[in-house]
């Protein structure tokens, strides 16, 4: 049985990221927790009646989404840790908002955290479950998000500072091939309802910067059939989904959809950069070759 330890910047981040390789490794056995680094305080509210709970209003939105997360992670089956959580049960750090905002102020804020303080909380996490696979975002945090980019950081500086220990988890990070980016905007040209009101990516629209060329990719998960699994944990963070037949959409209404499929590509926990890839085709889930 391997272990996996996802670490992951606010609650649904590690679904909506990575919950296809969740449900497939939990599927086949083996151990997953997921680590957050915050409890996405300032995130925007979909539902009228809970908008009361954002931070422009009683900013009691953090509390209610690790509500969310508790049942997210109890549909997958994973275990869930916080990181630095103190007795209120809280996250050392607060979400910091998109780039930015004024809420990066917030003398809690994750983007302003002591890297080394942070780092330290990680290290004690792997020293003791002792995983055989870390997973965590690229350098540019996915779409840009300063917590994304500051959990990258933060794990860097955790892995680096374990190298001389001895082994340390093959560490990393979730990417998209551009075919499949390409793939799924084709497919969701032809399947999304008009009258679902959202919005539809055209082929000319940019696409995320983790968007990435296929080469770059080195590790994949393939599984269809963890959709399901996924689709149920999304649910539960209502306060950021709305999850449609095959397609889900954040606040933004921009369509996205449930491809039953997840890209990666190792890092070196001494550097920080990514590797290359070292065979063809890609490695299928996260302990095939080169793991």
């Amino acid at each position: 049985m391997a272990r996996l330890l996802f670490v992951h910047a606010h609650p649904d981040d590690e679904t909506l990221a990575t919950g296809v390789t969740i449900a497939h490794h939990l599927c086949l056995g083996h151990e997953v927790e997921v680590l957050t680094c915050t409890a996405g305080d300032e995130g925007e509210v979909i539902p009228p009646e809970l908008v009361h709970l954002d931070a422009q209003h009683e900013d009691r939105l953090g509390p209610f989404r690790l509500g969310e997360l508790a049942a997210a992670m109890a549909r997958l089956g994973a275990r869930h840790t916080l990181l630095g959580a103190g007795p209120d049960g809280m996250p050392r750090w607060r979400d910091s908002g998109m780039a930015g905002t004024p809420s990066a102020a917030h003398p809690r804020a994750f983007v302003g955290a002591d890297v080394g303080e942070a780092a330290a909380l990680v290290v004690a996490r792997v020293r003791e479950l002792r995983p055989h696979v870390l997973v965590t975002y690229d350098r540019l945090g996915g779409y840009g998000h300063p917590d994304h980019i500051q959990t990258r950081r933060v794990v860097e500086r955790a892995l680096a500072g374990l190298v001389d220990e001895g082994p340390v988890p093959a560490a990393y990070e979730v990417l998209t091939p551009r075919s499949w980016a390409q793939q799924d905007r084709v497919w969701l040209a032809a399947h999304v309802p008009a009258e679902e009101g959202l919005h539809v990516p055209t082929e000319d629209e940019p696409f995320p910067v983790s968007v990435v060329d296929d080469d770059l990719v080195s590790h994949v998960v393939i599984d269809p059939a963890a959709v399901d699994a996924q689709a149920a944990a999304l649910r539960e963070h209502r306060t950021q989904v709305r999850v449609f037949d095959g397609h889900y959409a954040l606040s933004n209404d921009v369509a996205a959809r449930l491809s039953g499929r997840e890209a990666f590509a190792r890092w070196d926990p001494r550097t920080g950069q990514r590797l290359a890839r070292a065979h063809t085709p890609w490695a299928h889930d996260l302990l095939g070759p080169g793991a």
